[in-house]
């Protein structure tokens, strides 16, 4: 189970994950070794699935955002297993996600341009029946983070001293 310690190297991890483990303890009180221990753990548990560099869109020419709305009349398991097969076969796909309501799914798909979203459009609608697409393009990113929210986590209820 979570505590207040794992809470608050979680925290520091999600904002910089290239800090030292010995930084990391400092900021929590904690010693270099327990520290690294607890990380491990979290490692261990799926907690810290994976450590990985943000990139900067302009830098990699990936710098128009689009997010696609897909509507299908298939709604079968074997559908769905072929649809997501399709989707990992793109790069420009970021995030995909099956959805409640009126989209079947969404996708947000990072692009240079218009041209090679349409690029990607035409690729992905050779590669499987859809019923309907919607693209909506991001005119501006006012908040980006990948930072999840750590007050909601179940906590170990702490030992009175």
């Amino acid at each position: 189970m979570i505590d207040r310690l794992d809470r608050k190297i979680l925290s520091i991890l999600q904002e910089d994950a290239t800090i030292p483990v010995a930084e990391i303890g400092r900021r929590v009180g904690l010693s270099t070794t327990p520290c690294w221990r607890r990380i491990q753990k979290l490692e261990e548990d799926g907690v810290i699935q994976r450590r990985v560099a943000i990139l900067a869109p302009k830098a990699v020419n990936a710098k128009v955002t689009v997010f696609v709305s897909i509507t299908t009349s298939q709604h079968s398991e074997e559908w769905l297993r072929r649809f997501a097969e399709v989707i990992r076969d793109f790069p420009e796909v970021v995030e995909f996600y099956r959805m409640s309501g009126q989209v079947d799914y969404l996708l947000r798909v990072v692009v240079p341009d218009i041209e090679a979203y349409d690029s990607f459009y035409k690729r992905l609608i050779s590669r499987i029946d859809i019923a309907d697409v919607s693209s909506s393009f991001a005119m501006e990113q006012i908040k980006y983070t990948t930072a999840l929210p750590l007050q909601y986590m179940q906590m170990e209820k702490e030992k009175a001293v």
